[in-house]
């Protein structure tokens, strides 16, 4: 515990983590205040990111980094997942589907070309486990058909039967749920030493395993928390700004909601640990379409007002599918440099000026 009161005490960033105790008394106190929960609540991600970085090294270090990144992934969607989960109660589909689809489009584009960017503006070329990478983004593409295909058959056979799209969407749920679970068992288990990382340099002591796996779980509680608080104020914030809920969930929600994944990943790339910042972003963008999205789909039967199913708008279907090629593409030569990560950013820019000023039909 010592060792993490130090990193705390001598890192200046993670100061800020004296707003988490704030912004948990402030919305009780003052529920109504949006706008100062809303900026009270980034100010406590911010540190409580910057710690869930610090632990899922130190975890990565005795797992390796696809197992680190697999934990970090799990982690990181833990919070996303109580945010849907939230809205989903609520009824409000809409933010559901688009924070689905935004985490896998963010995940993939932008967090990828953020770490490639980081990284390369400190390391010439870096180098990554290019099977690791296609084996991710192979399950994410995949994933994305899956999302897909309800959508796409209703749109272009003129499909006016939303009892048989839902049955079609449960039946896809149940069957990528048993793909992630097949997945993970091929990468960790059959045939764990194709997915070991590249070369690196060691960087500094890591927290004792102990301590790391506390931290992790004790800041992911916290994490989903202050996200809880965020997304309820940023909804009322969002409507006095005039944007409508698919750019709330696709872009706000997502950016918000991975901020630890975020985290992690950046220190990564920073460190000459490619491997690990690939394998959170992409581990992070199959598991969002594998499990979470499937996941959903199943929840709303319990606490949804009505079944949901995966059906997205034309606009997100476009962008996941986008993503998905991109990442693919991206990671298939493994290698990056910092100007690969300023294309991918400028792909994930396009999205979001998109949807910004083309807002999906309400």
């Amino acid at each position: 515990m010592s060792q993490l009161l130090d990193k705390i005490r001598s890192t200046p960033l993670l100061w800020l983590v004296i707003f988490v105790p704030i912004v948990l008394v402030v919305e009780l106190a003052k529920p109504e205040a949006h706008t100062l929960l809303f900026l009270l609540s980034v100010l406590a991600i911010v540190p409580l990111a910057a710690m869930l970085s610090l632990a899922t090294e130190a975890v990565a270090e005795k797992t390796g980094d696809a197992a680190g990144g697999l934990i970090n992934a799990t982690l990181g969607n833990l919070t996303e997942l109580v945010i849907a989960l939230t809205a989903l109660a609520a009824g409000q589909y809409a933010l559901v589907k688009a924070s689905i689809a935004g985490a896998i489009v963010t995940n993939a584009l932008f967090m990828l070309g953020a770490s490639f960017l980081l990284g390369g503006l400190r390391h010439h070329v870096q180098d990554f486990n290019r099977i690791g990478a296609r084996f991710q983004a192979s399950l994410l593409f995949i994933a994305t058909v899956a999302l897909l295909v309800p959508s796409a058959v209703a749109t272009a056979d003129h499909v006016a039967n939303p009892a048989a799209i839902q049955r079609l969407s449960l039946m896809l749920a149940v069957l990528l749920i048993a793909g992630y679970v097949l997945g993970l068992y091929f990468s960790l288990g059959t045939h764990r030493e194709a997915f070991s990382s590249a070369e690196h340099e060691e960087h500094g002591e890591a927290l004792p395993i102990g301590i790391a796996l506390a931290t992790l779980a004790a800041v992911t509680v916290l994490v989903a928390l202050v996200s809880h608080i965020f997304v309820a104020s940023v909804e009322v914030a969002g409507a006095a700004l005039g944007l409508t809920p698919a750019f709330v969930g696709f872009i706000v929600v997502s950016l918000v909601g991975g901020a630890a994944e975020f985290a992690s990943a950046f220190s990564a790339a920073r460190k000459d640990r490619l491997d690990l910042s690939v394998s959170i972003a992409l581990g992070s963008a199959a598991q969002i379409a594998l499990f979470v999205g499937p996941l959903l789909v199943l929840l709303s039967y319990v606490i949804g007002p009505t079944p949901m199913g995966l059906d997205f708008w034309p606009g997100a279907i476009v962008m996941m599918l986008i993503a998905a090629i991109s990442a693919a593409m991206l990671t298939n030569g493994g290698h990056s440099t910092w100007f690969l990560g300023v294309l991918v950013l400028m792909v994930y820019a396009i999205f979001g000026l998109t949807l910004y000023v083309l807002p999906p039909a309400q």
